[in-house]
């Protein structure tokens, strides 16, 4: 006879009082990922994921093609430029209009700062 049963029977048996039945525990799936995600630090990651896939789209065909992010690490996008103009081009003259898409479609939250380096 298992032992927990054997225990139980032995209770009920002398009349002790029953043990107090511990609360449900369970929890939806979509309220526990996000805080799983969370703990496991795979939240920005999925943030870092959806900028790369939408840079083409903010930046355009043509920056797009000479730049690449290439991660976000606590609010900071990094993007590798392949030529030095269009690296003072970007630092200089669109790094403001660029932020502000990335800030209005993603979240101040998440991109707080861009920044370009030669690579």
């Amino acid at each position: 006879m298992n032992s927990a049963l054997r225990s139980v029977v032995i209770a009920e048996w002398r009349g002790l009082p029953e043990k107090k039945v511990r609360p449900d525990r369970f929890q939806r799936t979509a309220e526990l990922l996000p805080k799983i995600m969370q703990r496991l630090g795979l939240r920005e990651r999925l943030h870092e994921t959806e900028v790369i896939d939408a840079w083409s789209k903010i930046v355009g065909d043509f920056i797009a093609a000479h730049s690449a992010p290439v991660a976000l690490r606590e609010g900071l996008l990094y993007v590798r430029v392949l030529q030095p103009a269009l690296h003072y081009e970007l630092e200089q003259v669109s790094k403001i209009e660029i932020l502000r898409k990335l800030k209005q479609r993603f979240g101040s939250k998440t991109i707080r700062d861009i920044r370009f380096r030669l690579g």
